[in-house]
Parts: structure tokens; C-alpha cells; sequence
């Protein structure tokens, strides 16, 4: 079996997978909720006609995720948004494994603490199935970028999707894990 380098696998294996099986009475280990992906998006539709910016916004996708993008293509043309069929509107990025579990401890313990004002996330930006949506307004809060390189700073949207349809267990998973969530009041 290979060794476990990520440490928050380690602390998903150790801690919280036995705390949410307890808190919420499951006998079943394989039913208790986990990380099942990561995917990570950027909208890119102005910069799809600038091929210059276009591989500096790839790269710098690349160094934060450490996986190269995929290029998403608009599927239907739009004319009032001068969109066509086939053109480029998006770069995505899906993490599995340890690569996902090392995102998300630098994204729960290094980039969120480091965001101005920061105060916590929002507990609303659960979906209908128990997946977690957070957004950027810029890519540059993500320690491993040069801010000298960067070209033009674009935003990005985080999803994590979690394996099974409970947000309330959902939300106490990724509690464990060490998401900042608002404090409630």
C-alpha cells in the first residue's frame, strides 16, 4: 500500500471519518462522507482572444492546482454575447486524490487565513446534494504565484464535492477538516 504524504488524508483517516460515523450513527465506514473531488474553474472569455494571455492564465491555473487545465468550449453560440460555438469561455481543473487533499489544507490553512478582512466562509454555499462552492474575486491570493509574472489577474470557483446528499453532514465534515466557517452568532 503507498504512503499517505498528505497530512490532511492522514487527519480525514485518523479523526474525522470516526467522529462523523459517531456523531451521526453510522455503522457502514464507506457511507460516511468524504472528499470525493475537487474542481477548480476560471472564466476566461476575454482573455480567449489574446493567446499570450491565455498561456500565462493556463500557467498560473497550473502552479496553483499543480495540474494542467483543461480548455472548456462554449457549446451553443450566443450573438448579443459575440459567443460562438466552439470558442473558449473557461479553463478547469479536476483534483482526485492526494493532489486534492494537499489543495485543500494549503486552501483551508494558508490561503483563506491571508485574505483581508477575513472573517470566515459562508455556510449558505452548500448545493441541493451537499457539495461546497467558494469563489475568488482574484487568482492572486494563492501563495505559490509570482506577483511580479502575473499578467491579469482573473477569478476563480472552487467546488468541492463531497460523496453523499446530507448537508448537514457535509458541513460538519468540512468543519473537522478545518474549513474556517463564520462564526454563528
Amino acid at each position: 500500500m503507498p504512503k499517505i504524504n498528505s497530512r490532511l488524508k492522514k487527519k480525514y483517516d485518523s479523526d474525522v471519518a470516526k467522529k462523523l460515523a459517531k456523531e451521526f450513527g453510522i455503522k457502514n465506514p464507506m457511507a460516511v462522507a468524504g472528499v470525493k473531488k475537487v474542481v477548480v474553474n476560471a472564466g476566461i472569455a476575454d482573455i480567449a482572444k489574446n493567446k499570450e494571455l491565455m498561456e500565462a492564465t493556463k500557467r498560473d491555473l497550473a502552479t496553483i492546482t499543480g495540474q494542467i487545465p483543461s480548455v472548456q468550449k462554449a457549446r451553443v453560440s450566443i450573438a448579443s454575447f459575440n459567443l460562438r460555438k466552439g470558442m473558449p469561455v473557461g479553463l478547469k481543473v479536476t483534483l482526485r486524490g492526494i493532489r486534492m487533499y494537499d489543495f485543500l489544507d494549503k486552501l483551508f490553512s494558508i490561503v483563506l487565513p491571508r485574505l483581508r478582512d477575513f472573517r470566515g466562509v459562508s455556510r449558505g454555499s452548500f448545493d441541493n446534494f451537499g457539495n461546497y462552492t467558494l469563489g475568488f474575486e482574484e487568482h492572486t491570493v494563492f501563495p505559490e504565484l509570482d506577483l511580479g509574472k502575473i499578467v491579469k489577474p482573473f477569478g476563480l470557483e472552487i467546488t468541492i464535492v463531497i460523496n453523499n446528499k446530507n448537508k448537514a453532514e457535509s458541513l460538519r465534515m468540512l468543519e473537522l477538516m478545518g474549513i474556517p466557517f463564520v462564526k454563528e452568532e
